[in-house]
């Protein structure tokens, strides 16, 4: 559209001799524009729309001042989805522009990068990433944690929530992923996490249990050298939209729980995502992925444990302590070793024994009172007031001479008795008359002609 600035140097250029096209060219307009702004005498007056045909209205500056006021840096696109939602009409670079002329431009500072291309199937990234804020904000009285995953040739995303990082944890996120996709991939790529190895100067040692892993899935853990995080920043950029647009559009309405955050996740990056043409590839992630699908190593029949496992002693109290709790085991099993066995996804404890599970028990808060089974506590007390009745009858009959379970303390002027030796004695079966049996036994002496009359031989 042509200034007034314009019109008065194509009015002084046509005063000098200039033909319209030539005044068109100079100025970057059309030649039709030139004649009709020289014949009307200037050019026409700004046009000013209604209120009520603003496509941003006062409604809508309304509903965006109040998601700004919660979250200042809600990106442009996440306001879009939120008030298209509630009937907005509009589109983006009306928005965008509106949003610029509020609050400014939200870029910032940028660095120099150049991306590292890989093949289909030949490596993906992932790590661990702090979402505590979130969760506070929600009300929730436990940690929360995301757990991401990349594949680097399709850009397909994985976030799978948690309440914490430990290494059963992380081998949860890395089965979960692979069910997933369907796959595995030749190449684990993160940084030099604790939950897989320890750090010896610029070495890595795997620990046995990321060992044992990487062999149940035939794949290699790649870690990055110290100080070189932007080598996977394949999933650290992705986690910057993690928090930027998905957790800050759940702000708008906290889900219940971690199971119901996982829902969310999967359905947003489905929808919002991966149908969407990447940046850096131009393609969308799932067209890639169709590709890449059939590239993947072909996922082991069976499911690696990633369960939290660990030896414990049955003390004679029949309990184990796992996490501050006591937990009922099998009295018979007092003084045994067991396996603690705690999945990751479910709250329950298994007790097992020589690879059988011998109780199951529900997962309680740490620090509560000691759980016992029924059946447990039945079978103990059982034992132990059976002790117990045993020592009161031996309190209760003092005068007897030798009580129920006691032992006979002999004094000085005692003596024992041998155990008579049959085979001399003779066999002497069992008779109702104990003295006829003495007047037998009499007899036989005397007709031996020994000349003992009595029983003192």
């Amino acid at each position: 559209m042509m200034t007034q600035e314009e019109y008065m140097d194509a009015k002084a250029l046509r005063a000098a001799g200039w033909s319209i096209k030539q005044i068109a060219r100079h100025l970057g307009h059309h030649p039709q524009t030139v004649s009709n702004w020289l014949k009307n005498g200037g050019p026409p007056e700004k046009r000013e729309l209604k209120t009520e045909e603003f496509l941003i209205d006062e409604r809508w500056r309304r509903r965006v001042a109040q998601l700004i006021e919660r979250n200042a840096e809600l990106p442009g696109t996440s306001v879009m989805r939120v008030i298209c939602a509630e009937g907005y009409e509009g589109s983006y670079p009306t928005l965008a522009r509106y949003l610029r002329s509020v609050r400014g431009p939200t870029r910032g500072v940028v660095r120099l990068t150049m991306p590292i291309e890989t093949g289909p199937a030949e490596e993906f990234q992932f790590d661990w990433s702090d979402c505590n804020r979130f969760a506070r904000r929600w009300g929730w009285d436990h940690e929360l944690h995301c757990f991401g995953c990349v594949l680097c040739w399709s850009r397909i995303k994985f976030w799978w929530f948690a309440t914490s990082i430990e290494t059963p944890y992380t081998f949860e996120g890395l089965v979960s992923f692979f069910e997933h996709i369907g796959g595995v991939p030749a190449v684990g790529r993160t940084d030099r996490m604790g939950q897989l190895g320890k750090s010896r100067g610029p070495l890595f040692v795997l620990h046995p249990a990321a060992k044992a892993f990487a062999r149940h899935y035939d794949l290699a853990f790649k870690v990055c050298d110290a100080g070189d995080a932007a080598r996977k920043g394949k999933i650290e950029r992705p986690f910057r939209d993690l928090k930027s647009c998905f957790l800050a559009e759940m702000d708008l309405d906290p889900p219940a729980d971690v199971c119901e955050l996982n829902r969310r996740a999967q359905s947003w990056l489905d929808r919002f995502f991966h149908p969407v043409a990447h940046g850096t590839t131009k393609v969308a992630p799932a067209e890639r992925f169709a590709i890449e699908r059939e590239l993947l190593a072909a996922l082991p029949p069976v499911r690696f444990d990633t369960a939290r496992r660990e030896p414990r002693r049955v003390g004679r109290t029949p309990v184990v302590e796992w996490d501050t709790v006591c937990y009922s085991a099998p009295p018979e099993l007092a003084g045994k070793v067991i396996e603690v066995r705690q999945p990751v996804t479910e709250r329950v404890l298994e007790l097992r024994f020589l690879g059988r599970v011998v109780a199951v028990h529900k997962v309680v808060a740490p620090g509560s009172s000691p759980q016992w089974l029924p059946e447990h506590k039945a079978a103990a007390e059982a034992i132990v007031l059976g002790r117990k009745r045993l020592r009161a009858i031996d309190d209760e009959a003092p005068e007897l001479p030798v009580g129920v379970g006691s032992e006979i303390f002999l004094g000085a002027g005692d003596y024992d008795v041998e155990v008579p030796d049959l085979a001399v004695m003779g066999a002497i079966g069992p008779h109702p008359d104990t003295t006829l049996a003495v007047d037998i036994a009499s007899q036989r002496h005397t007709d031996d002609g020994c000349g003992c009359t009595g029983s003192g031989r």
